[in-house]
């Protein structure tokens, strides 16, 4: 970060602000010091030209005109200004209640493109906030997640009406090819992130899968329209999961593969002392044949023969791999650090024009929780602070602004020209907006009078940046979850056990459970419960899309899920482990290095060839060889050598036993 650079484009900010009649290039060196700075007169051009692209790219109205019309094109007799209006959030304040919906819906992003953009949104509210506040603890939990293929390209495309060109692999026909797009929305739904718009070849509006995507979308040049009538929720809700349109016959053990036997519209067509036979319907051949594989020798695929040849290429690749996997591998660099952002002039600058409106409206703020709101250590505070003193043009001193620090509080005057917060850029209302959509669209949350209400200043407070929010949605949940979700949120509301029938198909067998509901919340596009196992003794997630029943008691909850310090116990991921978990090292290709985060790894390491190495702590290995059979040779056990050696007999079995079907 260029502390020079911020200096400079803060200080041309306020200065570009301070006036209606604006500055010529001229007058704009002669009053910022660090223009003069330059090593030429082409340099000093360059810089200015560099600035100016970089306000802009942030949002930040820059105009440049002419005071006769003959010199419009003329750079030398332009003058340059920041309209205020157009510069400053509209005139909007949220209640407590409201305010309290919007830190909600900043927080169902979960790390990636918009989460950033949603804490800065909210940065830029705070000083629009009654004095007063209220803490929310939501019953459900969502979270979406922006970590698709080329989610940031699709949507820099979308958000500048771009038409993009990309290589597309149908799953109807299973062919690639080369798709021109003029992108009008995106989407979530089914886990799985959607670009919708005009496909210029087949001249009809479509729906691509960003992770069928098989190489990088390319912008094209050009622009174009979004029909008006055009709103992404709507269309989103017109998407449909791929029916089951196709037939599996497979023998099953009896008591076994309840994976098989709970799905949908299974049918068990005989029943026998080695085998059942099951009538099982599925869409997509792909994870059918991986649910088979992990099966092991509990399963034997009658029929379609081609699906039958999936299963023996799965259990292959998987036998190949557990072969061929080092031996003694160690990882040694420990726990990997999350990546950190990187921190440019422009991001710099955003939050010195965030921190002014947001201390003049909270004078006397300790600089403890100051650093905490805008997520920066007190060191970096405290420049910041001096950044802010010693900025502004040089032959007004009396303009700049006075930064006091009493008592470790802060107090800062002389700010007028930035005493409002900036208008919300495009990525900053889509995040606002959609967080709070996905929240009415949650079980016992669509008719919350504070989400609503919030949701209307916003939109109307963003201006045309609103507009992104018919772009964008998400659905977070689906009618075969929303009588579960309704059921254990009453459970909460109503503090009273659960009785739950559940799968675990770790165990293969469905099981009886009473449960006290702590919380429900969203990861990895699963939803889980939180909840005190009354059979158990023991806090435990269960997956919603497990539960096969659930039935409110009469019983009240009596655990409060808190531990003897008082401190809430709040897992950040469904899967726990403690000091007598075992510890089990993967090997990871690079289409199932999401293992590492989806099983929360304590450690990974990088191996070579992109591929990694990834620690798990499990309460039992006994899936583990049916996960290595199901991924196909995108992974294989590495250590412990017992379980190594376990999963490489499981693997010699299961192909044999499915060589013979």
């Amino acid at each position: 970060m260029s502390v020079k650079r911020t200096e400079r484009l803060l200080t041309l900010v306020i200065l570009l602000l301070s006036s209606r009649r604006g500055f010529t290039k001229e007058q704009l060196f002669d009053e910022i010091d660090l223009y003069r700075e330059a090593t030429s007169a082409a340099a000093r051009e360059k810089l200015f030209d560099r600035d100016k692209a970089a306000l802009r790219e942030q949002g930040i109205p820059l105009e440049a005109f002419s005071e006769d019309s003959l010199f419009d094109h003329d750079n030398t007799v332009q003058r340059y200004r920041i309209n205020a209006e157009d510069y400053r959030l509209g005139g909007v304040t949220f209640r407590p209640e409201e305010y309290a919906v919007l830190n909600l819906a900043a927080g169902v992003w979960d790390q990636g493109s918009l989460d950033s953009a949603a804490s800065r949104a909210l940065r830029k509210l705070s000083s629009r906030s009654t004095p007063g506040a209220v803490e929310l603890t939501p019953l459900i939990q969502p979270r979406i997640t922006t970590d698709a293929p080329y989610w940031d390209l699709v949507w820099q495309a979308l958000t500048s009406r771009t038409p993009l060109r990309f290589p597309y692999r149908a799953a109807s026909t299973g062919r690639e090819e080369l798709r021109t797009v003029h992108p009008w929305g995106m989407g979530a739904r089914f886990g799985h992130w959607y670009l919708v718009g005009f496909d210029t070849t087949r001249q009809a509006e479509r729906f691509f899968r960003l992770s069928r995507m098989t190489g990088e979308p390319a912008l094209q040049k050009g622009t174009f329209e979004v029909p008006e009538d055009f709103d992404m929720n709507a269309t989103l809700s017109s998407l449909s999961r791929g029916e089951a349109d196709r037939v599996a016959v497979v023998a099953v053990r009896p008591g076994s593969c309840q994976v098989l036997r709970v799905r949908k519209d299974t049918e068990i067509l005989r029943t026998g002392e080695e085998w059942d036979l099951l009538r099982v319907p599925y869409a997509a051949s792909s994870p059918m044949a991986a649910t088979i594989a992990g099966l092991g020798t509990n399963a034997r695929l009658e029929e379609p023969a081609e699906l039958a040849a999936e299963v023996g290429r799965l259990l292959d690749g998987a036998l190949d791999a557990a072969r061929a996997a080092p031996e003694g591998l160690e990882i040694t660099g420990g726990v990997r650090p999350a990546p950190r952002r990187k921190s440019s002039s422009q991001d710099h600058l955003l939050r010195l024009l965030d921190l002014v409106p947001y201390l003049l409206a909270h004078p006397g703020e300790e600089v403890g929780e100051t650093a905490r709101r805008f997520d920066v250590s007190e060191s970096q505070l405290t420049k910041d602070l001096d950044l802010l003193f010693v900025s502004g043009p040089r032959h007004y001193p009396d303009s700049l602004m006075d930064v006091n620090i009493e008592d470790g509080r802060i107090y800062l005057t002389n700010a007028r020209d930035l005493a409002e917060p900036v208008k919300l850029s495009m990525d900053e209302a889509c995040s606002l907006i959609v967080g709070l959509q996905a929240l009415r669209e949650l079980p016992g949350m669509r008719n919350n009078e504070a989400i609503v209400s919030a949701q209307t200043k916003l939109t109307a407070a963003a201006g045309d940046a609103a507009m992104i929010g018919t772009a964008v949605a998400t659905k977070l949940t689906e009618d075969d979850i929303d009588p579960t979700l309704e059921v254990l949120q009453a459970a909460l509301q109503s503090k009273v056990r659960v009785a739950v029938d559940y799968f675990v198909p770790t165990r293969d067998e469905i099981t009886h459970r009473l449960l006290e509901p702590i919380r429900i919340f969203l990861h990895q596009d699963t939803w889980y419960l939180e909840a005190w196992c009354v059979d158990s003794g023991g806090l435990r997630n269960f997956r919603l899309d497990r539960i096969q029943s659930a039935t409110l008691t009469e019983q009240p909850a009596t655990e409060t899920g808190e531990p003897d310090d008082g401190a809430p116990r709040r897992a950040s991921s469904p899967y726990r482990s403690d000091d007598a978990d075992q510890a089990v090292t993967l090997l990871l290709e690079p289409r199932a290095r999401w293992i590492a985060a989806q099983y929360k790894a304590e450690a990974v390491e990088e191996f070579g060839e992109d591929r990694l190495a990834a620690r798990l702590r499990v309460a039992s290995s006994t899936w583990i060889p049916g996960l290595v059979a199901g991924l196909g040779g995108s992974a294989a056990v590495v250590a412990p050598d017992a379980l190594r050696e376990e999963t490489l007999r499981w693997l010699e079995a299961a192909r044999a036993h499915h060589s013979l079907a």
